[in-house]
């Protein structure tokens, strides 16, 4: 071999000794991309109504009624984002939700999501000329019953009791309405789904023959709440603070159960003094004295304030306030706005209204349903083809009801994602609805269906809801009304979501093209 072949050799073989050692020096230290995972469905066997799913907090929660065992819950449906691994796969065995459990979402990084259940089991245990409720202490498994001083707890009667599941539950002494010894606390074993609870029934007597228990004020009306004798009729008695004529309530407008009423008082004046008691007979209840609200104005509910930001059309005046948005940002990422101000108003009504249609945007059959909407609340921004929205509007005064008017115009549902290809070819359907809730900040909306995230009425932050569905077209403009169902009377809201749209499942991207709605003249009630 010649000296050069030789040298050549030599230098190959230190640039590979250099290039190995260079290699083992090597970090691949690039991260794994961050993706959420999300569950996008859960149901259980037997559930009340559909589970709620916060993808913001990941926490899900289901709703039992009491006939479903919550040491036994087996799901149903149980849908992860796209290549996500639950640990553990609960579509797998039973599980016990009597306190919450954790899923771990795996791909490139772990999330845990919380599973809660929500299940409610009525009990009561009635005592014949009772004061009050009974007070029922689920977690101390203990009943208390008031009676008046002059009873005798010897001989009271009992004229109900329910200690757990109707159907599914015995108990030990087995208790039957009637005659009822209770001079001493009464230990009853509650057997159900084959496991015993130890409950104990007392009897309290009480000097206090009634009393105003709590009264919350809105703006035009006042809720009252007051115990008293379960046999005979209890009422209320208010009146101005500056005044000393006492307004007897009428006895039709109290409701009773047992020794609990409550009543609502309308026709009051917003931010004025008043005093409530209950009264039983000639037995007056302590007075409480509140304040009622203020009522607040709709702003923009005439949806008269438009102006055009390039192929956008917002609900507001250029550089003023903005308190409605609409979809149009996303709509016009593949075409134009698919809501706009219209000059088709109500008989009478100077101005403008909101007209929002479902139209196909995309060019050349590429793109998506994009269903015509008005909300309180701003779009965020776009993702990919789909919308993200913040939800609400800082509110914390209490109205009865919506009114406006709207004109709606229905079409053949003709686009369907896959969860609603059962509604092709049936009319489609606007919704408008009204809600109070709690947040504690704007609701992100999300309608990607990768991490979908959307309105839930029977979210616990949502503290009172009205809706109207229309199916059919509406003959010209109607004037309708939206009443809230309060679920707490008590709770001051935070915020309020008024949403309307043209396509009630608009948010599956599921409507019928040509589906059109106009509203107009939007404004809050405060008063029954």
């Amino acid at each position: 071999m010649s000296i050069g072949m030789k040298k050549y050799i030599y230098m190959v073989g230190v640039q590979a000794a250099l290039l190995l050692s260079l290699a083992s020096c090597i970090v691949n230290d690039l991260p794994y991309p961050k993706i959420p995972e999300y569950i996008l469905m859960l149901a259980a066997e037997g559930e009340e109504q559909p589970a709620s799913l916060d993808t913001e907090n990941y926490t899900a929660t289901i709703y039992l009624p009491e006939t479903v065992d919550i040491r036994n819950v087996r799901f149903s449906e149980f849908v992860l984002s796209d290549e996500a691994v639950a640990d553990p796969d609960l579509l797998e065995g039973t599980y016990d939700l009597s306190t919450p459990i954790v899923v771990n979402l795996r791909r490139y990084q772990t999330y845990s999501w919380l599973i809660t259940a929500r299940q409610e089991i009525v009990r009561y245990v009635d005592i014949e000329g009772q004061i009050g409720s009974t007070v029922i202490d689920a977690v101390g498994r203990r009943i208390l019953v008031r009676v008046p001083e002059t009873a005798d707890l010897a001989n009271l009667t009992l004229t109900a009791i329910k200690l757990g599941p109707e159907g599914l539950t015995t108990m030990d002494p087995d208790i039957k309405p009637g005659p009822i010894n209770l001079s001493e606390p009464l230990r009853i074993d509650v057997t159900c789904f084959g496991r015993t609870e130890d409950w104990t029934i007392y009897v309290e007597k009480s000097a206090m023959v009634v009393q105003t228990s709590s009264v919350d004020a809105w703006s035009q009306v006042i809720w009252a709440y007051g115990d008293g004798p379960a046999d005979v009729r209890n009422s209320f008695q208010y009146r101005e603070a500056s005044s000393d004529q006492w307004i007897d309530v009428p006895d039709g407008d109290v409701s009773q159960t047992q020794g609990s009423f409550s009543v609502c008082i309308p026709h009051l004046k917003p931010l004025t003094e008043y005093v409530v008691r209950a009264v039983s007979g000639d037995d007056k209840g302590n007075e409480i004295t509140v304040t009622t609200q203020s009522t607040e104005v709709l702003p923009d509910g005439s949806f008269d304030q438009w102006w055009l930001d390039g192929r956008v059309w917002c609900p507001w005046n250029e550089g003023g306030v903005q308190f409605w948005d609409t979809g149009n940002t996303g709509a016009a990422t593949l075409g134009q706005s698919n809501v706009v101000p219209s000059d088709d108003t109500p008989p009478g009504v100077v101005g403008q209204s909101a007209k929002l249609e479902t139209k196909f945007v995309g060019i050349a059959g590429i793109g998506k349903l994009a269903a015509g909407s008005i909300y309180t609340g701003k779009f965020a921004r776009v993702d990919g083809t789909n919308g993200v929205i913040d939800f609400g509007r800082e509110w914390n005064v209490r109205p009865t009801s919506l009114r406006g008017y709207m004109k709606y115009t229905t079409a053949p549902i003709d686009y369907a994602s896959t969860e609603y290809k059962y509604l092709l070819d049936r009319p489609d359907s606007c919704h408008i609805y009204v809600a109070l809730t709690d947040w504690q900040s704007p609701y992100e909306i999300r309608t990607n269906p990768k991490d979908r995230q959307l309105f839930n009425p029977n979210s616990p932050e949502v503290i009172a809801y009205g809706e109207l569905i229309s199916g059919s077209d509406s003959q010209g403009w109607t004037e309708f009304e939206i009443k809230l169902n309060y679920r707490s009377t008590s709770r001051v809201p935070r915020y309020i979501q008024i949403t309307c749209a043209a396509s009630k499942y608009g948010d599956f991207f599921t409507g019928g093209a040509g589906a059109c709605l106009y509203v107009d003249e939007f404004s809050l009630q405060y008063d029954y």
